[in-house]
């Protein structure tokens, strides 16, 4: 009998602000930084912001005052004053009271004076920290290696935080689409971001109007009925009839869904443009079109019948190679379970680097390890969707194997991620390997991080493993 974990971990399979609790460096400025050629490249970046910040709050401004709105914007100079010499501390100063003063204008007025205004503000905020702050060599390579395989005038869709503001930081220029257009796939079912897509590509790509997103939205509800009379929702999809009959949907899950319909708008109206993404949330639309591409994922124009032997030889030597420097080079194919979590627990539990040939620095920042971990989680997502629907007995085992290898190395990368670890137990028990599920989520909830009352659905999926262990 095979057994997955429907009950937990629902909302982590694909959370695109998924990095928290990252220990904070005393960095202060660009004059932190080693490399002057990121230095150089954010304060472009910066001024770039400021420059079209300007543009949006005029725009927004006319807009406010058409629906008669009665508030005041916030002074944007000191902000991107101090972004422009990467003052973190005044920055994240500044952009938490202009984030409490929205909220306080919410509470107020009873409307969300967001605007367009506020994306160029957040993706300045979001590309300091990733340098600044976290570690500014990995966020470099995270964000060369995407820009480097994308080719010009494709259409690529961020989805983590490091996978969209990294590479907006990092690109020629966001606003021109240089080299490519970047858009994140999280926010599509905001009006006021499609809005700012639009103020940007609009007379380069079809950005979807209000239209298709009220169409993605009563598509997306009529599907959830549908679903929802058939008992065939998702793990944490919150769908319900109220008392008069109605269908109402909220939530992330639902959220997403709509996003992904909106994405799908997109593909399907530009298709003269390559497509890339880096995966927030798993849609199921897309699978299909999807083959490993470095860190991230390509979408091809048409369903791909399988991955062939040389996209699958691909992906398994860039990851070994690209992993090897960072966690050393002793997980290969016949690496067991066991041994990566005597890994997880030497490094990352005990902090004992005797005998470890990879980078010190890599395995102690939280933000670039589970970033890279995040990305390779997501192409195990895509073989294991594929063993599940392959067409024949090889081809299955075939993708079992690269997804069971390639959920080693996300794991090992970030052993406490609570989406790898749902997703690779989920993995392991269509498996009927039950003992290596239970040993993945039992190191994950044995890790230091992994002891405040947040972490309690990993320690219920342990309890939960244990008692299919004895009661099967």
């Amino acid at each position: 009998m095979k057994t997955t974990i429907k009950s937990l971990g629902a909302v982590i399979l694909g959370g695109g602000l998924f990095i928290s609790g990252c220990a904070k460096k005393q960095m202060t400025s660009f004059q932190s930084l080693k490399n002057p050629e990121v230095a150089s490249q954010l304060k472009s970046f910066v001024a770039e912001k400021e420059a079209q910040e300007s543009k949006l709050v005029e725009a927004d401004e006319k807009d406010y005052a058409k629906e008669n709105f009665k508030f005041k914007l916030p002074d944007f100079q000191p902000f991107f004053a101090a972004a422009s010499k990467g003052d973190w501390q005044t920055v994240s100063n500044l952009s938490e009271e202009m984030e409490e003063h929205i909220s306080s204008l919410t509470e107020t007025t009873n409307k969300y004076p967001h605007g367009m205004w506020l994306q160029p503000v957040r993706e300045t905020y979001c590309a300091i920290k990733a340098f600044v702050v976290e570690d500014e060599k990995y966020s470099k390579v995270f964000g060369d290696d995407i820009i480097q395989s994308i080719p010009p005038g494709s259409i690529y869709f961020g989805g983590t935080d490091p996978g969209r503001f990294i590479v907006t930081a990092l690109e020629k220029s966001q606003v021109k689409a240089d080299p490519f257009f970047t858009l994140t796939q999280n926010q599509l079912a905001d009006d006021t971001y499609l809005k700012y897509l639009r103020s940007m590509y609009g007379e380069k790509i079809y950005i979807p109007t209000k239209e298709d997103s009220q169409k993605g939205f009563q598509d997306y509800m009529e599907d959830a009925q549908k679903r929802l009379q058939k008992n065939q929702l998702k793990p944490g999809e919150n769908v319900r009839k109220d008392s008069n009959g109605r269908i109402q949907a909220n939530g992330q899950i639902a959220v997403m869904e709509i996003n992904g319909l909106l994405v799908k708008t997109i593909f399907d109206k530009n298709p003269d443009r390559e497509f890339y993404i880096e995966e927030s949330f798993p849609f199921d639309w897309m699978y299909p079109y999807l083959e490993p591409h470095g860190l991230i994922m390509k979408i091809n124009r048409q369903p791909l019948p399988e991955l062939s032997d040389e996209i699958v030889q691909r992906d398994h030597d860039y990851w070994t190679n690209c992993i090897a420097p960072m966690i050393d080079g002793w997980l290969n194919t016949d690496t067991t379970v066991a041994k990566v979590a005597a890994f997880a627990e030497k490094v990352f539990a005990r902090h004992d680097f005797n005998g470890f040939s990879g980078d010190p620095r890599f395995v102690r920042n939280e933000y670039s390890y589970a970033t890279f971990s995040k990305e390779r989680c997501a192409i195990a997502g895509l073989y294991a969707w594929r063993a599940q629907h392959a067409a024949s007995d090889s081809e299955k085992r075939r993708m079992q194997n690269e997804a069971d290898f390639a959920f080693r190395q996300a794991w090992a990368l970030c052993p406490y991620s609570p989406e790898v670890v749902f997703r690779y137990v989920n993995f392991l028990l269509t498996e009927n390997r039950r003992a290596d599920a239970l040993l993945v989520a039992e190191t994950a909830a044995n890790m230091p991080t992994m002891q405040g009352r947040e972490y309690d659905q990993m320690r219920a999926l342990v309890e939960q493993l244990r008692k299919f262990q004895t009661t099967n």
